[in-house]
C-alpha cells in the first residue's frame, strides 16, 4: 500500500534515529511543522523538498509520489459561517446608523440593511438547533 508523504517523512526519520526536533533544525523549520506534515496536516513546502529527499537519500520523485491525503476538515467552516452569521447583523446594524447620522440611506435602503441583519440573525439560531 502506497503511503502518504507524512508517513514518508516520518518513517524515514524514525529510521534515522532522529526527533522532529531535529529534524526541524536541519531544514530551518519549527517542529510544528514537521508534525502537521507526519500527521498529513500540512506539507513541506515546495522549496524543501529536494533537502528532505536528499537528507534521507530518496529522490524527490519518491517522495513526490507519495500517495495524496485528502484535507482533514476540522469543523472550521461552521465556525467560520457562524462568526459572520453574528458579525454582519452588527456590521448592518453599525452602517445603518452611520448612514443615517450622515444624511446618505433612504427608507428602502434601511429596511434592506435591517432585514439582512434580521435574516443572518434568524439563521444563525437555526444553524445552532
Amino acid at each position: 500500500m502506497k503511503e502518504s508523504m507524512g508517513q514518508i517523512i516520518s518513517n524515514l526519520r524514525k529510521e534515522k534515529g532522529m526527533t522532529q526536533k531535529e529534524l526541524a533544525e536541519i531544514l530551518g523549520i519549527t517542529d510544528k511543522a514537521v508534525s502537521k506534515w507526519e500527521r498529513d496536516l500540512a506539507y513541506p513546502d515546495t522549496a524543501l523538498i529536494p533537502q528532505i529527499a536528499e537528507l534521507f537519500g530518496i529522490s524527490t520523485d519518491d517522495l513526490l509520489s507519495a500517495k495524496s491525503v485528502p484535507c482533514q476538515q476540522t469543523g472550521k467552516k461552521d465556525d467560520i459561517v457562524g462568526l459572520i452569521l453574528s458579525a454582519l447583523p452588527l456590521a448592518m446594524g453599525v452602517a445603518l446608523v452611520v448612514l443615517s447620522i450622515l444624511g446618505k440611506t433612504d427608507v428602502h435602503s434601511g429596511f434592506g440593511m435591517a432585514g439582512i441583519g434580521i435574516a443572518c440573525i434568524s439563521l444563525n439560531q437555526l444553524r445552532k438547533k
